[in-house]
C-alpha cells in the first residue's frame, strides 16, 4: 500500500464522537427524533453506525450556536414540521431554543441565501414552497436525505450523477496528469483494503475523494462547482461505491478500471466504466439503461 493510502486508512479510522456539549441544541440527532418515523437510513446492511456517523460528519458544518440552529431548523423546515401555514417568529424561536435575537436574526438570514425561507416587511418570515429552494445546497441535500424525501432525493442525487460524473471522467482522462492519476490510484487502493476489512467510515472517505477529484481535474469550471453536490450524494447514500448501491468488489473493481481509463488517456473507457459503476440502483435502472459491453 502507498504511503498516502496507509495515511489515510490510519487518519479515518477515529470516527467523530457527535456528542455534544453544555448547551448546544442537538438534544438528539435528526434520525432518531423523538416521535419522528423516518424510516431505516440507508447504509451497508448491517452497518447501522455508517449512517450514524456520516450524519455526525456532515452535521457538524458550521458548528455553534447559529451554526446548530441552522441544522434544526433546516431540517424541521424540510421536514414539513415548520410549514407555512404561520410566520417564524424570531422572539419564539429564541425562546424554544434558548438562543440570542443575534443568533437566530443570522440562522434565518443563511436559511434565506438558501430558498428555505422569506423575509418580508408586514408579512414576517415565512417558509418559502419547496419550488424555491436551493435543492443543489449540500445542506439540504442532507436534510432531504435523512427526512420524509429521503427516497426522491437519493433516486434524484442517483440521476444526476448518471447525468455528469461519465462526463467528468471523460474530460479527467485528456488530461493525463501523473499526480492525478497516482491519486486516484490511491483511493481506489484504499477501498478495496477497507472493503476487504469492513471499515466503512475509510471506504467512504475514499469513494468521495475519488469522485470530487475528477470533476475537479475534468478542467471545466462549472462541473468543478459541482463536486461538493457529488460529495454529499455519496456521504447521504451510505457510502456506497457507486453512491446508489452497497459497496461489492465489483465496484471497487470499476473504479480501478477508471483509473486506468484516466491514466491511458482512454476517454471512452473511462466514460464507460463509470457509467457502469453508476448503473447499481434500481430506481436508476428505470430511467437509464446499463452500457452495453463491447
Amino acid at each position: 500500500m502507498s504511503t498516502l493510502a496507509h495515511t489515510m486508512m490510519t487518519a479515518a479510522r477515529p470516527a467523530d464522537s457527535g456528542l455534544t456539549g453544555p448547551g448546544e441544541l442537538d438534544r438528539y440527532s435528526y434520525a432518531e427524533a423523538p416521535g419522528a418515523d423516518r424510516g431505516p437510513a440507508h447504509a451497508w446492511d448491517g452497518d447501522a453506525e455508517l449512517g450514524r456517523a456520516g450524519r455526525r460528519a456532515a452535521g457538524s458544518r458550521g458548528r455553534g450556536l447559529h451554526g446548530q440552529l441552522v441544522q434544526q431548523l433546516g431540517q424541521m423546515i424540510v421536514s414539513g414540521d415548520l410549514g407555512a401555514d404561520r410566520p417564524l417568529v424570531p422572539e419564539e424561536i429564541g425562546q424554544r431554543f434558548e438562543v440570542s435575537r443575534t443568533v437566530v436574526r443570522e440562522s434565518l438570514r443563511v436559511l434565506e441565501a438558501k430558498g428555505l425561507v422569506s423575509a418580508r416587511p408586514n408579512v414576517g418570515t415565512r417558509v418559502r414552497p419547496v419550488s424555491d429552494w436551493n435543492l443543489l445546497d449540500p445542506d439540504i441535500i442532507e436534510w432531504r436525505a435523512f427526512g420524509p424525501q429521503r427516497d426522491d432525493q437519493r433516486r434524484e442525487l442517483c440521476e444526476l450523477r448518471w447525468i455528469i460524473e461519465p462526463l467528468a471522467a471523460r474530460l479527467a482522462a485528456g488530461h493525463g496528469r501523473e499526480d492525478v492519476q497516482q491519486r486516484l490510484a490511491d483511493m481506489a487502493e484504499i477501498m478495496g483494503h477497507a472493503l476487504a476489512q469492513g471499515d466503512s467510515l475509510t471506504f467512504s472517505r475514499a469513494d468521495a475523494e475519488f469522485h470530487t477529484l475528477l470533476l475537479q481535474v475534468a478542467g471545466n469550471r462549472m462541473l468543478e462547482h459541482l463536486s461538493g453536490i457529488v460529495s454529499a450524494a455519496l456521504h447521504v447514500s451510505g457510502a456506497s461505491a457507486g453512491g446508489c448501491d452497497r459497496p461489492t468488489d465489483a465496484g471497487v473493481g470499476h473504479h480501478l478500471r477508471i483509473v486506468d481509463a484516466v491514466g491511458a488517456g482512454d476517454a471512452a473507457a473511462a466514460e464507460s466504466a463509470m457509467r457502469q459503476l453508476l448503473v447499481s440502483h434500481p430506481e436508476v435502472e428505470r430511467v437509464v439503461p446499463a452500457p452495453r459491453e463491447h
